[in-house]
């Protein structure tokens, strides 16, 4: 009996392995679309800056 409790506590121990990885797996996706989100708008930005440059010197 004590050999089949060990087995249950590795098997416990390597499902609560997996959960703890999969929660830090969706944190790190989770952070990667933030930033994802901030780069995205800052280069919207960025390019819209640009365009103005552009219409200005195109402009005289």
């Amino acid at each position: 009996m004590a050999e089949n409790s060990t087995a249950v506590d590795r098997i416990d121990a390597a499902i609560a392995r997996i959960e703890s990885a999969i929660d830090a797996r969706a944190k790190a996706g989770d952070a990667l679309a933030r930033r994802h989100a901030a780069l995205k708008a800052r280069m919207a930005e960025a390019v819209s800056a640009l365009d103005d440059v552009i219409a200005r010197g195109t402009a005289s």
